[in-house]
């Protein structure tokens, strides 16, 4: 039987500038799908947001995946598998304030 877990990274809180959201230990899942709500967003800009996979939680690489530019409220999700031990966003945000909501979910 597969073992599923969710966590909420970050929960109904504004960005105005780039940030990355907690890690997430998940070494024993064979994949994971992030998702971002965009909840609100105060004025026009752009959000951008990358996968980063670590082994020890302190030292970061890019995994490859990304979202594509979010300009607009709504749901949005990348699938990742072939990960080390954690799991993180690294976002980019300009010209405006977004409200969000970070999600992962991971199965193995």
């Amino acid at each position: 039987m597969k073992q599923f877990n969710a966590a909420h990274l970050e929960i109904k809180k504004s960005f105005a500038e780039g940030f990355e959201t907690h890690p997430y230990e998940c070494g024993w899942a064979d994949e994971a799908i992030f998702f971002i709500f965009v909840e609100d967003i105060i004025g026009q800009g752009t959000l951008n947001a990358k996968v980063q996979i670590s082994l020890d939680g302190i030292h970061w690489a890019d995994e490859g995946t990304s979202f594509d530019t979010i300009t607009e409220k709504g749901l949005y999700f990348v699938k990742v598998t072939h990960f080390g031990n954690y799991l993180r966003l690294k976002t980019d945000i300009e010209g405006a304030e977004f409200k969000l909501q970070v999600q992962v979910a991971v199965k193995g």
